[in-house]
């Protein structure tokens, strides 16, 4: 049984790494993919292409997901082309990190707006739809940096715990409406820029998870699939850590 079968979901930053992940589930749940980044350059090109193959519709959409007229734009053309959205996902994101006496302003303020004022776009842009439908499910993609806090990461570790209050309070907002909002808190995950860790490093880090390995992109989209579908239509205002167990 496909989970997701009739079902449009919009995601951002989805061309390459985490968020491609969750665009490639949820097509091989059977959901039809719109997906944004910043340009849709030859990575794009291919992650479009890896969609089709799986036999669904997908747009995929040039947009800076930290301006607020894009995003609204893009959200129209989504329902332009697809006639709905059922889910949104909010993964777009930066890092700029640097501990707070060394930080400029800019760093801050870029960090801030990417990672928080894009989820806040989106978010804005698509309640008027869902609540028209009575329904949808917008996922918010955090860290667990964003509920414990990390040294060096203050401007990141803000913007995603901001991103875990909009949720929740978004799931207040339109739950009367049916309209649900959760958030998906990955620890650490293995993506190309971990991957070029040095491999003390990367055991430290291994080290701290009960686990004892870090998680992957697809163990985070499996996550997302079950709050986006039906089987977690009475799960609302929830923040899910995957992070084999190293926030307990």
């Amino acid at each position: 049984m496909e989970l997701l079968k009739g079902k449009v979901a919009l995601i951002t930053g989805a061309a390459r790494g985490i968020g491609k992940q969750i665009a490639l589930k949820f097509a091989e749940e059977g959901a039809d993919i719109a997906f944004t980044d910043l340009v849709i350059d030859e990575v794009g090109e291919q992650t479009k292409s890896e969609l089709e193959a799986l036999g669904v519709k997908v747009l995929a959409l040039a947009s800076n997901a930290a301006d607020f007229e894009q995003s609204h734009n893009a959200v129209m053309q989504v329902v332009e082309h697809f006639g709905r959205i059922d889910i949104l996902v909010n993964n777009a994101g930066i890092t700029k990190d640097g501990l707070m006496l060394r930080m400029s302003e800019l760093q801050w303020d870029a960090v801030l707006t990417v990672n928080l004022k894009s989820a806040f776009n989106f978010i804005h842009a698509v309640s008027p739809v869902m609540l028209r439908q009575r329904g949808g499910s917008i996922i918010n993609i955090s860290s667990i940096v964003g509920v414990h806090g990390n040294a060096g990461q203050c401007n990141y570790s803000a913007s995603k715990a901001g991103m875990i209050g909009l949720a929740k309070s978004i799931a207040a907002e339109l739950g009367p409406k049916g309209v649900r909002a959760n958030v998906v808190a990955p620890g650490f995950i293995l993506t190309d820029m971990t991957q070029q860790m040095a491999p003390d490093v990367l055991k430290q880090w291994e080290s701290r998870i009960p686990m004892r390995r870090g998680g992957t992109p697809a163990e985070v989209a499996k996550v997302c699939t079950f709050l986006a579908s039906d089987l977690a239509s009475y799960v609302s205002g929830q923040v899910i850590l995957v992070d084999g167990g190293m926030g307990m």
